[in-house]
């Protein structure tokens, strides 16, 4: 029988991201008008909301975060980063970013991204311990951006980094990252890229962000030559071409990689109402996705798949796209349905394009410098 474990706490909502024009910090007088920043609790609120109000809360094993300690997260970051963030975080309203202009520190931010990668560590503990099947943290802020040195993207500590390290330092020796949220899971990628151990996959929109970041020829170095694989899809990527990849890329590379846990960055801004990307993906595509992904979890690694939340900025769409991957990662429906699936059925419909297709091949043609070894799990 599958469990599946889910994290949230009030704090995620209260990471300040301040008055910004979207990106931009408020600047009145360069004509930069105050409003709200795009990474605000808005969509997460919702998602947590429509969790509960559909009657899946009660579905799942709630798990309680605690916040990483710095020995955890300095397993992946380095200490100065590490002391640059507390240290802003302290300051009366936060101070600056996390070192790209477009991440705000606000006060107490150091300690909400502490929970969030705490959470993360909780659900890896319970999977570990076969307490929980599989599970997702709703946290923020988000992580994958994020590298040893830098938060970028909205990022302060890569959770999901640091829960691979966590799953490690717990007998769990060879991790699986997937990485499906619309910009390139670039900061995972740099701390594993020499590693081995970890294998990291990322499908996002070519050239969206980091800029010029994410193409397929980044494919590891040193020992980990060939374990980092990115699909950079077209700008107006669909369904049809997720789920190629999915087939031809993701699940053959978790197949070779043989894992004893997988771990999802899981991002909804590849949803056709995201504001910050410009791809088509439905509910119904991240449904599927997950269904692809659960039973790879299931055949390779007892159904260890813990998935932590990325980006996502359609408030009104984001949450029906995480009800649907809730459920399927349960294995359950609730009575709610996407209310939006007739205005987006043509969307969903579209074909596979060639130039779609190439990338995907292209990336798929690099599996083969993936090691066959059958670990121990």
């Amino acid at each position: 029988m599958r469990t599946t474990g889910y994290v949230f706490h009030p704090e995620y909502l209260w990471h300040d991201t301040g008055t910004s024009a979207g990106l931009m910090p408020a600047h009145p007088t360069a004509g930069i008008q105050p409003a709200v920043h795009i990474e605000n609790p808005e969509a997460k609120r919702r998602i947590h909301e429509l969790i509960h109000a559909s009657g899946l809360l009660g579905e799942l094993v709630v798990i309680e975060p605690r916040r990483a300690t710095v020995a955890e997260l300095t397993r992946v970051h380095i200490d100065t980063y590490v002391q640059h963030i507390k240290t802003q975080s302290e300051l009366r309203g936060g101070g600056g970013d996390a070192g790209d202009g477009f991440s705000p520190i606000g006060r107490g931010s150091y300690d909400i991204a502490r929970l969030a990668a705490g959470g993360l560590i909780e659900l890896v503990t319970a999977a570990a311990q076969d307490d929980i099947t599989n599970g997702y943290a709703l946290v923020r802020p988000p992580g994958h951006h994020a590298t040893a040195a830098q938060g970028m993207g909205f990022c302060l500590f890569n959770s999901i980094a640091v829960a691979a390290r966590h799953a490690q330092h717990l007998g769990l020796t060879r991790v699986a990252v997937v990485d499906w949220d619309a910009h390139h899971g670039n900061g995972t990628q740099a701390i594993f890229n020499d590693d081995p151990s970890v294998l990291t996959i990322s499908l996002h929109q070519a050239g969206c962000f980091p800029p010029d970041s994410g193409w397929t020829h980044e494919n590891g170095i040193g020992d980990g030559l060939g374990y980092a694989l990115n699909v950079p899809l077209p700008p107006g990527s669909g369904h049809a071409a997720y789920l190629h990849a999915m087939h031809q890329v993701v699940l053959p590379a978790l197949d070779r990689f043989a894992p004893d846990l997988i771990l999802l960055a899981n991002g909804f801004d590849a949803g056709v109402f995201d504001p910050l990307a410009r791809q088509m993906l439905t509910a119904a595509s991240f449904r599927d996705m997950t269904r692809l992904l659960v039973g790879a979890a299931e055949r390779l690694c007892h159904g260890r798949l813990i998935a932590a939340h990325e980006g996502g900025y359609s408030p009104f769409y984001t949450p029906y796209c995480a009800l649907a991957f809730l459920e399927e990662l349960a294995g359950t429906t609730t009575h709610v349905t996407d209310p939006l699936a007739a205005v987006v059925a043509g969307y969903a419909a579209e074909p596979l394009t060639p130039q779609q297709e190439a990338v995907i091949e292209e990336a798929a043609q690099l599996l083969p410098r993936i090691q066959t070894t059958v670990a121990a799990s």
